[in-house]
């Protein structure tokens, strides 16, 4: 028998959920483009800000249902940052103590909003140490560790149920190309390229998923050779994306081709978005749209049409101090002029070489 306080979180994690509307789809404006179509969803608009509160909502019925969670249990989580918002956001709707286990260069803006719904933060100072802290923390607390590492691709319901994947195939069936050549995403724990391929798998849709990799990450090299055991000394610049190691939510046998995009690519084309939509987004998002530019690119030279979806992961206004940060950029990322130019060719003419 289901304890009442178990039935009670439940009950408002599904309510939370009915006062949610769906994420825009964006079709962005592409004249170079000929018979292509590029469509970003805007995972910026959810209650927490990005793509990671439908992963938060997963974990947490998830974590209910198996058992793992009740009344007064603390709550710890590794991430970079907006799982951790998130999961926080979620944490106070059923009144948990919650610590995310996060590297020490995490955005200042990120550890605010999790201190604005409750939550503590807990600094390592390399990303890969964050697995056994948050284990640490969750033994000598009787706590609960989440990690979304491991249980992002098991957590979503990938068949349907209104799940990322169902929304962007729903909210493109009225499009002139309505079933996408390819969907590009980006990955974290794995979990949404897993859910995204399981469901064009599922509902036999002639459909393609590539996946891109941003610099210090593993993800690129383990879809090609497969080896588990690989890591990354260095971690990710691209908050929220990009692994040291290779998570178990990463499954590359649903994954169609792969991408490694370069930072300077990534910070490049936020700024080159921000022109075209008047707003500022999170660098993955530059991550995202560089490989589907890619793929536009090479279906126009093929002269094949089409169309292509891609995600907003987040809002650059939490990252103004980092990726639109000038000084920054130039200590970190590095010179964008490269891309900067090749961006502006496409512009121009649909190619990116």
């Amino acid at each position: 028998m289901i304890e009442p306080w178990v039935n009670q979180a439940i009950a408002k994690i599904e309510a939370d959920f009915q006062r949610s509307a769906d994420t825009h789809l964006i079709k962005l404006e592409l004249p170079a483009l000929q018979g292509i179509d590029l469509y970003l969803k805007d995972e910026s608009t959810h209650p927490t800000g990005s793509l990671k509160h439908r992963l938060a909502r997963s974990l947490f019925l998830y974590a209910l249902c198996n058992g793992w969670i009740k009344e007064g249990t603390p709550i710890i989580e590794s991430s970079s940052g907006s799982t951790a918002i998130s999961e926080a956001y979620f944490a106070r709707l059923l009144g948990l103590p919650f610590i995310a286990v996060m590297p020490s260069s995490t955005a200042k803006k990120k550890i605010e909003q999790i201190s604005f719904y409750g939550g503590q933060c807990h600094f390592v100072e390399h990303s890969s140490q964050i697995y056994a802290e948050s284990e640490r923390l969750a033994r000598e607390l009787n706590g609960h560790y989440m990690d979304q590492f491991t249980y992002a691709e098991r957590a979503t319901d990938w068949r349907g149920n209104n799940n990322i994947a169902n929304s962007i195939f729903e909210q493109m069936s009225h499009e002139p190309h309505p079933i996408p050549s390819w969907i590009v995403m980006s990955p974290g724990t794995g979990g949404t390229s897993a859910t995204i391929g399981r469901y064009i798998r599922y509902q036999r849709l002639n459909s393609r998923l590539c996946v891109v990799d941003p610099q210090n990450s593993v993800f690129f090299d383990y879809y090609h050779n497969r080896d588990a055991g690989i890591t990354c000394c260095n971690g990710s610049k691209i908050e929220g994306i990009g692994r040291p190691r290779v998570e178990p939510s990463f499954i590359p046998g649903v994954v169609d081709h792969m991408f490694k995009i370069a930072d300077t690519a990534s910070i490049a084309t936020v700024q080159w978005l921000e022109q075209l939509l008047g707003r500022k987004t999170g660098a993955s998002t530059g991550t995202n749209l560089y490989g589907a530019l890619l793929l536009a690119a090479e279906m126009q030279a093929k002269g094949q049409t089409g169309s292509i979806v891609t995600l907003i992961c987040d809002s650059g206004e939490r990252y103004l101090d980092t990726y639109y940060n000038p000084q920054w950029i130039a200590e970190q990322i590095g010179d964008l002029s490269e891309y900067q130019a090749k961006l502006a060719e496409f512009s121009r003419s649909g190619k990116l070489t």
